[in-house]
């Protein structure tokens, strides 16, 4: 049962079970990203670092658990969902590359 947010509930993209998404790479967590960009929410230090960061710890048990980040992100921030968008996507460690992978993230379409 989703908990009840501050925010609507498709503010950070539809609710989604990693477990049943039809994945080629399979998720091992859910990660906030800052949209158009290659970084995700850390939980220690609450800030977003980049999936090549050695010391970022992305990825949460649940959708609920993002939600209730990016939820506090924004509000440490001051600001709204419009100024400073963010998703919950599927997140993965990779343990060979020491670092996390985005599964289906929305990156720039500029490099």
């Amino acid at each position: 049962m989703p908990i009840s947010h501050a925010y609507p509930p498709d503010t950070f993209g539809d609710r989604f079970d990693l477990a049943k998404l039809p994945l080629a790479r399979p998720g091992s967590g859910y990660a906030v990203q800052y949209l158009g960009s290659d970084t995700l929410l850390d939980r220690q230090h609450r800030c977003f670092l980049s999936v090549r960061d050695p010391e970022l710890n992305a990825l949460f048990e649940s959708f609920d658990a993002a939600f209730a980040a990016a939820e506090n992100w924004l509000r440490q921030q001051e600001s709204s969902a419009e100024e400073h968008p963010l998703a919950i996507v599927p997140a993965d460690f990779d343990r060979e590359l020491q670092r996390h992978v985005l599964i289906y993230g929305v990156l720039p379409t500029l490099p």
